[in-house]
């Protein structure tokens, strides 16, 4: 029985010192799970940031909810516990700040919308005037996807929407919008240049005219109902510091001075 009692106060002991121990290694901090959900354009990116940030606060892991900006919004207004919003269009993101469900905003990042086509294609594809050539053209669906809306302003800016609208056929994202045309399932397609600069099997026919659409840009902010406001401030700040804005200009996005 006294050989019991010792035995038991020897692993009680090691069981404490073990837990001082992991405290002290972690800072006394427990782990905290931070969710973002992001345009799906910025998932490589943002998948690079993340390993860089958790290296240097190993008690915070960051979940991505990828998806189309508006499928994402709509998410956040029924009650997703969502920390961050990094949006792909302003006018999604503003509707949640005018709601007050988001307090902490920037200005992020800016990109470019441009045609692509498969890289082996046949066809007399090389401008937006080319599409009258195509049998099958993919964007992102307007209401939901900003890449998609940016495209439907700029084929309307032009004079072509009416000539290729029959033609068209929507994704659920701009992701989806790429792989359609990487996939030869059609003849061309309208993403960002940051998708399209890292796809193997598409190239950039052209670029969509200056002023043909409204600007892209892509605000991120703190939900106000955050249960980790200190944490998701620190990813927040992170975002903007030079090596992650330097991992963002990498993957083709631009800065905004």
């Amino acid at each position: 029985m006294k050989r019991f009692h010792m035995l038991l106060c020897a692993l009680l002991l090691f069981t404490v010192i073990s837990g001082c121990n992991a405290a002290k290694q972690d800072g006394g901090k427990k782990n905290i799970e931070l969710t973002v959900s992001a345009a799906v354009s910025l998932k490589a990116a943002l998948e690079e940031i993340r390993d860089e940030f958790e290296k240097e606060n190993k008690h915070i892991n960051i979940h991505f909810n990828f998806g189309a900006s508006g499928t994402l919004q709509q998410q956040i207004i029924q009650g997703a516990p969502v920390d961050l919003f990094f949006s792909a269009t302003e006018d999604k993101f503003d509707l949640l700040v005018k709601d007050d469900i988001i307090e902490t905003r920037r200005n992020l990042l800016g990109n470019e919308i441009v045609l692509i086509v498969p890289k082996q294609s046949n066809l007399d594809i090389h401008s937006f005037d080319g599409l009258g050539n195509a049998s099958k053209i993919a964007i992102g669906t307007p209401e939901v996807v900003p890449a998609g809306e940016y495209a439907h302003e700029a084929l309307k800016s032009m004079g072509l929407w009416n000539k290729v609208e029959p033609k068209i056929i929507f994704a659920k994202d701009v992701r989806q919008a790429l792989t359609y045309v990487e996939s030869g399932n059609v003849d061309a397609g309208i993403v960002y240049r940051t998708d399209a600069k890292h796809s193997k099997n598409t190239e950039i026919a052209s670029e969509a005219p200056h002023g043909s659409h409204s600007a892209i840009i892509y605000p991120m902010g703190i939900l106000k109902n955050t249960k980790h406001p200190k944490d998701s401030e620190r990813f927040y700040d992170y975002l903007q510091g030079e090596k992650a804005m330097d991992i963002f200009k990498k993957f083709g996005f631009k800065g905004l001075d």
